[in-house]
């Protein structure tokens, strides 16, 4: 597997072509963290979207279990009434094994909502999911892809919030 350094123009070119599959209008757009926020936000940019909402799931990393057996924990996602009867676009940068969008469009459609989903790339190959596709994808790929954000810092560490210290006065 090779390693894929996209560029900002890379990324715009592969937002156009999935924007100009998209059967439109949609209610709204989800977008989901991390990897869905830039192509989420550029693709409401391109159809003039105001109404876009996150959703964040973690998927705990268990030791004694397979990855694929465990549960999600969703941090962060919108009610009910902000789904049920809309049409929703789903966007990550992503569909590798597929669990998070699969599970976030579970959801969605769940809340009596009516979910599509829209990925930069899909790894055909490796998706945990054979009835399940992305809607609308711009390309199929095997290779490591690293998007031009994820080089700000591609540690993938864990950075937790710590209030200020205290000035003395």
């Amino acid at each position: 597997m090779r390693r894929v350094y996209l560029t900002w123009n890379d990324v715009e070119e592969l937002v156009s072509r999935v924007v100009m599959q998209l059967d439109t209008p949609y209610d709204a757009l989800l977008l989901i963290t991390r990897g869905g926020i830039i192509p989420g936000g550029m693709i409401a940019e391109a159809l003039k979207m105001r109404d876009v909402l996150t959703a964040s799931v973690l998927f705990p990393q268990d030791p004694t279990l397979r990855a694929e057996m465990t549960w999600p924990r969703f941090l962060q996602f919108p009610g009910d009434p902000l789904l049920q009867g809309r049409r929703i676009l789903i966007v990550d940068n992503l569909w590798d094994r597929g669990r998070t969008i699969v599970t976030v469009k579970s959801r969605v459609a769940g809340a009596g909502g009516y979910p599509e989903t829209a990925v930069l790339h899909w790894k055909q190959n490796k998706s945990l999911f054979q009835n399940e596709r992305p809607d609308y994808y711009a390309a199929i790929t095997e290779d490591w892809i690293l998007y031009p954000w994820q080089r700000i810092d591609d540690s993938d560490d864990l950075v937790l919030a710590r209030p200020p210290t205290p000035q003395p006065s």
